[in-house]
């Protein structure tokens, strides 16, 4: 008998892997955690039902939330990312010669853990000496940091549980506190087809306390409907202006032409800017 997962994305619509095993499940603190491992795109992290991350697919999440502020700003020395427990970003941002520190703030420590057994090329940054790892409130945390952060990164669940304040304004105006004056923030923001009232409301959140706010899209193909969203709020720098960093990045998606022409939106998607 052949074994199928379905992620129910909304009242009428889901996406179904074949499946050969469930390799972890528990309750967190948190969440429900399982790990499956599926027939096309390997092992799959789920939260609460709900798809985080895969083998195959998951470079493109990763490296877009990442690349696209870490080469807006000049000279991202410190970097702060919250959410993201299973080590993705993180790995992303250890890839600049010039960060001095990267932290990861993750609720659910049990994440982190499940990454380093099931995920370890994603979770493989989290070993970097330069990395910070705290298992706490994420909104606690920026409260708590004003002013010392060039670049923070808001690798969120989907906004129900510990995560809805992750999408709230309070949040967005803390994270402009706990940036430097030139700083740059990036968070996810779901889906454009399914979720266009929430990145509405993002959008104008950021966009009262930057001075640039963008909107930017990816695909990926296990996220609800396929496309992605992802919000930049820049408190200096144009992110029009691409600040070309000189390392080369090893990446799988992420490109400098394609950085410039991320913002290049479908007009449907231009249409939640306004």
């Amino acid at each position: 008998m052949d074994l199928w997962y379905t992620e129910k994305q909304t009242p009428d619509h889901g996406i179904t892997s074949k499946i050969t095993r469930t390799l972890h499940h528990e309750q967190t603190d948190f969440q429900s955690l399982d790990i499956i491992e599926t027939k096309q795109f390997g092992n799959m992290m789920v939260l609460d039902g709900m798809v985080m991350t895969t083998d195959q697919d998951e470079f493109v999440y990763h490296e877009m939330l990442t690349h696209v502020a870490m080469n807006t700003h000049p000279n991202p020395k410190h970097v702060l990312v919250i959410g993201g427990g299973d080590g993705g970003v993180i790995r992303e941002v250890v890839k600049y010669e010039q960060v001095e520190t990267a932290t990861l703030v993750e609720i659910d420590g049990q994440v982190i853990e499940a990454a380093k057994t099931y995920f370890p090329q994603i979770a493989s940054g989290l070993a970097d000496p330069r990395v910070t790892v705290k298992v706490e409130d994420g909104i606690k945390f920026i409260a708590e940091h004003p002013n010392q952060f060039d670049v923070i990164l808001v690798d969120s669940t989907e906004p129900v549980g510990p995560a809805v304040g992750l999408f709230q304004k309070p949040f967005y105006e803390g994270i402009h506190e706990a940036l430097k004056e030139d700083g740059i923030m990036v968070a996810q923001t779901e889906s454009p087809w399914f979720n266009r009232d929430l990145i509405r409301r993002v959008y104008q959140d950021i966009s009262t306390l930057f001075q640039y706010t963008q909107l930017y899209t990816a695909s990926i193909p296990t996220y609800p409907s396929g496309l992605w969203s992802f919000t930049m709020g820049s408190k200096k720098y144009d992110p029009l202006h691409l600040h070309e960093q000189e390392n080369l990045l090893d990446t799988k998606y992420y490109s400098r032409e394609l950085h410039r022409s991320l913002y290049q939106l479908p007009n449907f998607v231009k249409e939640l800017t306004k």
